[in-house]
């Protein structure tokens, strides 16, 4: 029994040793998860640098805020000092001895506070500021990872349409090498010219060099869509989607009035109107007066009766200073702010008209689009249809080989003219998405 129970775990360990490297490279290579737009986007916005680089920029932004809210606290400060004098003033009174007004050695410590204690609201008006720039850089990194997901969505887009497109191409090929078949034992029984062969095999040598091009774009593509989304050169590319979308139905009007509300350079503008205006406060405040104080508490010798005594020695004071003459300097900044805010201005009122101007594009390109899906897939069918009369007259003798070729690049080219138009609108779907400031990403 004992023998039987060893022989047994033997058999178990051997099996368990054979099984191990099996279960290691399962363990090691579990299949990629093919990409979905939204993984897609998602990863675009978690991998990419500039955006990284945008986050980094708004965390300067709110450290500016507070270094201008520092202009409400007292600025502290401690100093010390040690200063030789020789000569130092002395006289003597009716023969007695010389009797010293400073002291050689000269001591000091102490600590100072100092503040601005008014000055018409300009503070205030720096930290508006800078609460605005913090916005703008806000608003930056939102249209930063705005444009970087529709970038994405371009690349997802555009290599289902390439690899659908190579789909495309390499079924005509196969049409034209059948053809080509066909023809050249025709030729051998002499029911064909050499030209006929020749035509055929141009029409494949053309077809090859298009797929060479696809194929290259496709390539560069696909290392643009690795290169945002940080996948390795070595993992498989797989991409998961299709060219089915649902629009949803809203009026015209509406889209208008939605960018207006969403987009974000409607957003940024205003933001970059309210600096300017922020700015021109600033610079109106410039020539007033400001009232500043200070406090300082320390140790220090020099003081009389006897001047080589350390005391301690307290100090206070009021500052009013009043810009009268800057050579021009404050009028001229107050114009240029000035300038700078009507140009903002006048800049959110071009974005304005930009924006109204982008969403009609979009609404009818869209609408164009879906149209043309309706015409392409007739188109399609049709191609189809002259296509089989084509090949089954042809290998009846009926047509000539010129026929058979053209009704293979009709069909190819219908069947192309509908696959673009599927990419159009999605691609436009996403336009306008991207144009209203539906947020997508």
């Amino acid at each position: 029994m004992k023998n039987i129970l060893t022989r047994s775990a033997r058999i178990a360990a051997t099996a368990m040793m054979l099984a191990w490297p099996l279960l290691a490279i399962g363990a090691e290579s579990p299949a990629e998860e093919a990409l979905t737009i939204e993984k897609t986007i998602r990863l675009v916005n978690e991998y990419n640098p500039a955006l990284k680089a945008g986050a980094d920029e708004v965390r300067a932004a709110d450290a500016r805020i507070t270094q201008s809210r520092s202009s409400y606290f007292p600025q502290i400060s401690a100093s010390a000092g040690y200063t030789y004098l020789n000569p130092v003033s002395e006289m003597s009174l009716f023969g007695s001895p010389m009797l010293k007004f400073a002291p050689n050695d000269n001591y000091e410590a102490k600590v100072t506070a100092r503040a601005t204690l008014f000055d018409f609201g300009k503070r205030g008006s720096t930290v508006d500021l800078a609460s605005t720039g913090k916005k703008t850089a806000e608003q930056s990194l939102e249209i930063s990872r705005r444009d970087l997901s529709f970038q994405a969505v371009q690349l997802f887009y555009g290599i289902l349409f390439l690899r659908e497109n190579i789909n495309v191409e390499q079924k005509e090929i196969t049409a034209l090498n059948k053809a080509l078949d066909f023809t050249s034992k025709r030729y051998q029984t002499g029911a064909a010219t050499k030209f006929d062969v020749l035509s055929t095999e141009v029409r494949i040598a053309n077809a090859q060099s298009k797929m060479l091009d696809l194929k290259h774009e496709l390539l560069r593509q696909e290392l643009t869509l690795r290169r945002l989304t940080g996948i390795a050169d070595n993992l498989p590319l797989k991409i998961r989607g299709s060219f089915s979308i649902t629009q949803a139905e809203r009026k015209d009007s509406e889209l208008v009035t939605q960018a207006l509300k969403q987009r974000l350079e409607m957003k940024l503008s205003s933001e970059h109107e309210t600096a300017a205006k922020q700015r021109r406060s600033i610079a109106m405040k410039d020539g007033l007066p400001v009232v500043s104080g200070s406090v300082s508490y320390g140790i220090t010798n020099g003081l009389l009766p006897d001047i080589n005594e350390i005391r301690e020695n307290f100090v206070g004071s009021l500052h009013l200073e009043v810009p009268i003459f800057s050579g021009f300097k404050t009028s001229a900044e107050r114009q240029e702010a000035t300038a700078l805010m009507h140009a903002a201005i006048q800049r959110k009122y071009d974005t304005e008209r930009q924006v109204k101007s982008d969403v009609e594009e979009a609404i009818h390109a869209l609408k164009t689009s879906s149209e043309k899906i309706i015409t392409t897939e007739a188109q399609v069918q049709q191609a189809k249809l002259a296509a089989q009369h084509a090949r089954a007259r042809y290998e009846n003798g009926m047509a000539t080989v010129l026929d058979l070729l053209n009704t293979e690049a009709s069909l190819s080219q219908a069947e192309l003219a509908r696959l673009q138009a599927d990419y159009a609108y999605v691609m436009n779907n996403y336009t306008l998405k991207r144009v209203t400031g539906e947020i997508f990403w």
